[in-house]
């Protein structure tokens, strides 16, 4: 990775962005002007970044990780959502099929809204990702069910 620095600093302006800045502001305990400038791109705060408890506070509130998925990403490793949601389906392989049915139709809605300008950005990108691991993830629970069935 060229510019992990610059890397980082476009997912922590990602995760102001999911947060909303003056959320950031009250969950971070610090200013606007505070928060901007770990994200700015100017070379005079290029050695300033969010410290880690200011990142874990704005995550629990964002709807994705993103400074935690640009580390893992950073030092070649992937993470994956742990929660299952509300609306999980029963166990077993016939709420496998079921999840992978919904999982997949999200993935083809994510994908059908960031093609409709003909350009995936960065962000339609992560979105399409989240969702292709959490079908990946139905994936691998289904095929340890059918192995559980077939021992």
């Amino acid at each position: 990775m060229a510019d992990v620095g610059t890397y980082l600093k476009k997912h922590t302006e990602a995760l102001v962005k999911d947060v909303g800045i003056e959320a950031a502001c009250a969950l971070a305990g610090k200013s606007k002007a505070t928060i901007g400038r770990y994200y700015s791109d100017a070379e005079e705060h290029s050695d300033r970044f969010m410290p880690i408890d200011t990142v874990a506070a704005l995550e629990a509130a964002a709807r994705y990780p993103h400074v935690t998925t640009a580390l893992a990403e950073i030092s070649g490793h992937t993470i994956s959502s742990g929660g299952e949601g509300r609306n999980s389906p029963p166990g077993g392989v016939n709420g496998d099929v079921i999840a992978l049915s919904h999982r997949f139709a999200m993935l083809m809605a994510e994908y059908q809204q960031s093609i409709e300008d003909g350009i995936i950005t960065v962000n339609e990108a992560k979105r399409l990702l989240h969702e292709t691991l959490a079908l990946q993830k139905v994936l691998v629970d289904m095929k340890l069910h059918l192995e559980e069935e077939t021992t």
